[in-house]
C-alpha cells in the first residue's frame, strides 16, 4: 500500500510545483490571478465497510482555485491603459462568439477605431450617439469617432461683472450716444468671441456707460460694428437698472434677445449673422468696487478635430477636440459573477463563463459591486513571489519525503525477499 500513498503524494506535489511555477512565470504579467492547487485524501470503499481504523490510500488533486484578490495598481504613461479597483471584469469580443471576460486593462485603438487588446479583442460598452449622448442597454464593441465635431452657433450668452457705483456719469448730452473712439463717452469696456453658424468666429466688445444714478446703458459691437443702430448713431443692446439698496438688476428681466449682423472678421471672411442670440445680464452687480468680470461664456464653438481619449472614473470615454470641447464617446461595461473562481480559463488574460460561474451581472463602473476605472493605470498580477517561492521550497521537501516512503517500502520488501 506504501507504494500507492508515495506515487499519489508524488502525483499531488508534482502538480503544485506545476501551479506553483506557472504563479511565478505570471508575476509580471497584468491581470493574471494566483492559482492555488487544493488537494483531498482518499480511502478505500469496501462493500462491508472499511472498518473502524481505516488507512487511507493517498492524496489526490481535488481542484486549481484562482484567487481573484485585487492586485496592486501601477501607473503608466498610457491613457488607454484601464485598470479596475475593486470587482468586475472587461467584456471583450471577437464579434462572432460570446463575449469574453479579462482583467488585463492594456487597450488600444486599431485602425478601423476599435479599442482592442493585444489579441485584437474589441472592448465591449454602450455606444453614444452623434450628440454625444450614452445608449444603455445597446452594448457593442466600443469604437470611437473619426470624424470632427461640426460647428455650433451662439445662442446664449452669460454676464457677471460689477459695476463701479462710484462712477461719474459718462454718456454725452450733444451728439451721438457713445463715441467707441472716445474712452470719456463710457465707463468700462470688456470683449469675447461668439460663432456664427459656419463656426466662424466674431469678436462682440461690450461698452458700459453710467446714464444716470444706478442706469447703465449696454453698447455691443460685433467686429467693430454696433449691432443696434448706425455706425454714426449707435444705440444700447439694453440698459441695465439697479435698485437703490443693490442686489440684482431690475431691469431688464430676463435674457435680452439681440440680432449680431454680418460683418467682416480680422481674416476678412464674411461672418454670417446671429439672430435671437439670449444676453443674459442678472448677475449684473452695482456695488463701490472697481469693475470686474467674473464670468463671461456662450455656448457656440468653432469646427473641431479629435485630438485625444480621456476614460473617466464611471467609464465614459470622453473625446477631446481640437476646438476645446468634450463629448462622451461611449461607456465601458463591465461584468461580475456570483462565483468567479467558476470561470474557464482560456490563456491571453481572458476567461469564458462557464455553468458553474453562473451568468453576468452587467453593469457601468462604479455601480452595485462594481469598481470604478483608473485611467493610465494597470492592475499587476496578484501573484505574491515570497510567498510562492516559500511554497516551492515546502513543495519540494514534500516531494523528497513522498520519494522517501517508496524508497523505504522498497527496502521492506527487498528484506522479506530475502528472509530464507
Amino acid at each position: 500500500m506504501s507504494f500507492q500513498q508515495g506515487l499519489s503524494g508524488l502525483n499531488a506535489t508534482s502538480k503544485n510545483l506545476e501551479v506553483i511555477g506557472n504563479n511565478v512565470a505570471n508575476a509580471n504579467t497584468f491581470g493574471a490571478k494566483a492559482s492555488r492547487a487544493e488537494f483531498a485524501d482518499m480511502y478505500a470503499n469496501a462493500l462491508n465497510g472499511a472498518g473502524s481504523t481505516p488507512v487511507g490510500i493517498g492524496v489526490q488533486l481535488q481542484a486549481v482555485s484562482q484567487q481573484f484578490t485585487q492586485g496592486n495598481i501601477s501607473a503608466t504613461q498610457n491613457p488607454m491603459d484601464l485598470a479596475i479597483n475593486g470587482g468586475g471584469f472587461f467584456q471583450v469580443t471577437d464579434g462572432a462568439n460570446p463575449a469574453l471576460y479579462s482583467r488585463n486593462g492594456q487597450f488600444k485603438v486599431d485602425r478601423d477605431g476599435y479599442v482592442v487588446n493585444n489579441d485584437s479583442l474589441r472592448l465591449v460598452g454602450y455606444p453614444a450617439d452623434p450628440t454625444g449622448v450614452i445608449l444603455p442597454g445597446n452594448a457593442a464593441a466600443l469604437r470611437l469617432p473619426t470624424a470632427g465635431i461640426e460647428p455650433q452657433a451662439t445662442t446664449e450668452i452669460e454676464m457677471e461683472m460689477n459695476l463701479d457705483a462710484r462712477s461719474a456719469t459718462t454718456a454725452p448730452t450733444v451728439g451721438p450716444a457713445i463715441d467707441f473712439t472716445d474712452p470719456t463717452t463710457y465707463n468700462s469696456a470688456t470683449s469675447m468671441t461668439v460663432f456664427d453658424v459656419l463656426g466662424q468666429d466674431v469678436a462682440l466688445t461690450y461698452y458700459f456707460q453710467k446714464a444716470a444714478s444706478d442706469t447703465w446703458n449696454v453698447f455691443v459691437t460685433a467686429n467693430g460694428t454696433p449691432i443696434n443702430g448706425t455706425a454714426a448713431a449707435p444705440l444700447p443692446s439694453t440698459t441695465i437698472t439697479f435698485p437703490p439698496t443693490g442686489g440684482a438688476p431690475t431691469a431688464p428681466v430676463g435674457p435680452v434677445s439681440i440680432d449680431i449682423p454680418a460683418t467682416t472678421n480680422v481674416n476678412g471672411a464674411q461672418t454670417r449673422p446671429i439672430l435671437g442670440v439670449q444676453l443674459d445680464v442678472d448677475g449684473a452687480r452695482q456695488f463701490g468696487s472697481p469693475f470686474g468680470v467674473t464670468n463671461l461664456s456662450q455656448d457656440g464653438y468653432a469646427p473641431g478635430q479629435l485630438t485625444s481619449v480621456a476614460v473617466e472614473s464611471n467609464g465614459i470615454l470622453m473625446a477631446r477636440y481640437s476646438n476645446g470641447q468634450n463629448r462622451p464617446a461611449g461607456q465601458i461595461e463591465l461584468a461580475t459573477f456570483r462565483n468567479p473562481q467558476g470561470l474557464q480559463p482560456l490563456g491571453g488574460n481572458v476567461w469564458a463563463r462557464s455553468f458553474t460561474s453562473g451568468d453576468p451581472v452587467i453593469g457601468v463602473p462604479g455601480e452595485g459591486n462594481l469598481g470604478v476605472l483608473q485611467s493610465g493605470a494597470l492592475e499587476e498580477s496578484n501573484v505574491d513571489l515570497t510567498a510562492e517561492l516559500v511554497n516551492m521550497m515546502t513543495a519540494q521537501r514534500i516531494y523528497q519525503a513522498n520519494a522517501q516512503t517508496i524508497k523505504t517500502q522498497d527496502q521492506v520488501l527487498q528484506t522479506l525477499v530475502q528472509l530464507r
